[in-house]
């Protein structure tokens, strides 16, 4: 990189750590630190709900998932404004009226101590494991590409974010983000502007949209309903409806950003404007990719756009296959450099020219990726441990051999700004959910107001260590954004479950509702594990709708079957 790029990047990380440990400094009291001064306005909320959800790899991998796949994950995000409204009205007023530091306190006076703490640690594992690969993901492209010593990188991000939400709390979450949100969005803004202006001159965006189409890349909405499809509206709609009320009505990494909120009105419309925000941002983060993929198909791609897995390559007894398969991979492109120039050329095509014009475009796209597939059979047979699947290098490599000087330290910085947003999250509702629910409510109980704020600090430099081991040990799983969301509906659905049976199966009782919760996680582990070795075909999205319907259900009838005893607890 040129020095201007580190000047930038360096000073953009700098000037939002420095002003996050500077306007957040001396947190006097537990409550300042884990709640913050709960005075922000909606539109803080707003944002930092989304900047908490819009880790490094939305940035990373959403442009390449479009490379690659199109418009098709826009529909993971349709059940997100239908969850948005559930939640503001039943669910946002109960924590407002309990003024609840987290959401798993609700539980206890539902149910029992042991649904409080079983349902916090479900939340624990989950949300550690998630932190490490919101650090990793960023750090094994950036090191990858750019050379840098993976660990190094790790430790660079998870320290950064460790000092300013070590200072300042929840507050310095939230004071950040604004800053950050404002470099994310504005990158990725100058991205679409560049890659536009980088097309043909004889080509109008119109005309990139159609190229984009005729490669099946403008699939945005699929009314197919397919268990084993990942992403149509049904598995939006259905699955993640209920993977959205279980992240942001369950998850204390988004609670506690509108419990910040200075009313409960204001918690409401900031969780409201991210339902009606978030779908627009995804839909402009893919459009982006899009118009990446349409700059390659004037612009030779390399033949796998991790080039570290090339070098290794062009460094081995594997060189002249790789180069064979180079020669048929720039001959594919050229013959489909002749194709593409009918589309600006010939203007309005018939029907009929524009159905031939496809079939050929997907005849060599096809054989294309054959070419692809096989270069990524020579990676594993020189590597086995490689990471042959490029998708999550396409961006990246797009910034670093495509964008002006200046502009690659801008959107380096938006890719760490969006790992530390949402790291510092979790990191900060993760101490939460360790001092409330476990550390002061189970092992500590009468210490000193002082005592607490001290814990919390170092149970954020714990978790926080914790979450870069995680990273160190981790390793890709496909596509970094699907990692993050296959982790989360291992267990959203069962947390799900049991603040469902809380706030609506009124009979249910501690005793049942905890039985069912441990039967339904390992269900769920099960079905997963089960569809991971082909042996049954479902969708990871469906996982968030079977593990609360299956807490619902199991505890129903546990309540009915189990015999009954005074003690246990129950509360309207």
């Amino acid at each position: 990189m040129h020095l201007t790029d580190w000047l930038v990047l360096g000073g953009t990380l700098l000037f939002i750590v420095g002003y996050g440990t500077w306007r957040t400094r001396q947190r006097g009291t537990s409550e300042n630190f884990l709640r913050g001064e709960k005075n922000h306005p909606w539109w803080v909320i707003c944002i930092s709900i989304m900047a908490t959800q819009a880790s490094a790899i939305t940035f990373l991998s959403t442009p390449g998932q479009a490379y690659e796949d199109g418009l098709r994950f826009v529909q993971f995000y349709f059940g997100l404004p239908l969850a948005m409204v559930i939640l503001s009205v039943a669910v946002i007023p109960i924590y407002y009226k309990l003024k609840v530091y987290t959401a798993y306190e609700f539980l206890e006076n539902r149910f029992n101590l042991s649904t409080r703490t079983l349902t916090a640690v479900l939340f624990l594992v989950q949300r550690g494991l998630a932190a490490g690969i919101t650090i990793y993901a960023p750090a094994i492209i950036l090191s990858t590409i750019l050379g840098w010593n993976l660990h190094l990188t790790n430790l660079i991000i998870g320290i950064l974010v460790i000092i300013y939400v070590t200072s300042g709390g929840t507050e310095a979450v939230s004071q950040t983000q604004k800053q950050q949100m404002a470099v994310m969005m504005g990158g990725m803004l100058l991205v679409l502007v560049i890659v536009i202006g980088k097309l043909p001159d004889e080509l109008s965006v119109g005309e990139a949209l159609s190229v984009a189409g005729l490669a099946g890349k403008i699939n945005a909405v699929d009314f197919t309903f397919d268990l084993s499809n990942r992403y149509n509206f049904w598995s939006g709609i259905l699955g993640g409806t209920f993977l959205f009320l279980s992240y942001f009505g369950t998850d204390q990494s988004q609670v506690q950003r509108y419990l910040s909120g200075r009313s409960l009105t204001q918690g409401r419309l900031g969780l409201l404007f991210n339902g009606m925000l978030k779908v627009p941002m995804q839909f402009f983060i893919l459009f982006v990719g899009i118009m990446v993929f349409v700059f390659f198909q004037f612009n030779k791609p390399p033949v796998n756009f991790n080039q570290a897995n090339l070098d290794r390559l062009e460094n081995s007894a594997y060189q002249p296959q790789l180069e064979q398969l180079q020669a048929a991979h720039t001959a594919v492109f050229e013959q489909k450099q002749e194709l593409l120039r009918s589309v600006s050329e010939e203007g309005t095509a018939s029907e009929a020219q524009t159905r031939q014009l496809r079939t050929e475009l997907n005849a060599l796209d096809t054989r294309n990726q054959e070419i692809r597939e096989d270069v990524q059979a020579l990676i594993l047979a020189q590597n086995p441990e490689a990471v042959a699947k490029d998708t999550d290098y396409v961006f990246i490599t797009f910034i670093l051999e495509h964008l002006p000087v200046g502009l690659v330290g801008l959107l380096l910085a938006v890719i760490l700004c969006a790992a530390m947003s949402s790291i510092s999250s979790e990191l900060n509702a993760l101490a939460t959910t360790s001092v409330v629910d476990i550390y002061r409510r189970s092992i500590v109980k009468d210490k000193t107001d002082r005592h607490y704020l001290n814990s919390s600090r170092w149970f954020t430099i714990l978790w926080g260590l914790l979450a870069l081991s995680f990273a160190t040990f981790a390793s890709l799983v496909e596509n970094l954004i699907e990692a993050v969301n296959i982790v989360g509906s291992i267990f959203y659905g069962v947390i799900l479950g049991i603040f469902v049976v809380a706030f609506f199966l009124k009979f249910v009782k501690g005793r049942a509702v905890f039985v069912a919760a441990i039967i339904s996680e390992i269900i769920v582990i099960t079905i997963f594990i089960l569809s991971r070795q082909g042996i049954v075909e479902i969708a990871y999205l469906w996982l968030n709708a079977i593990g609360c319907l299956l807490v619902m259900l199991i505890a129903t009838l546990l309540q009915v079957l189990l015999p009954k005893k005074p003690a246990d607890s129950y509360a309207t």
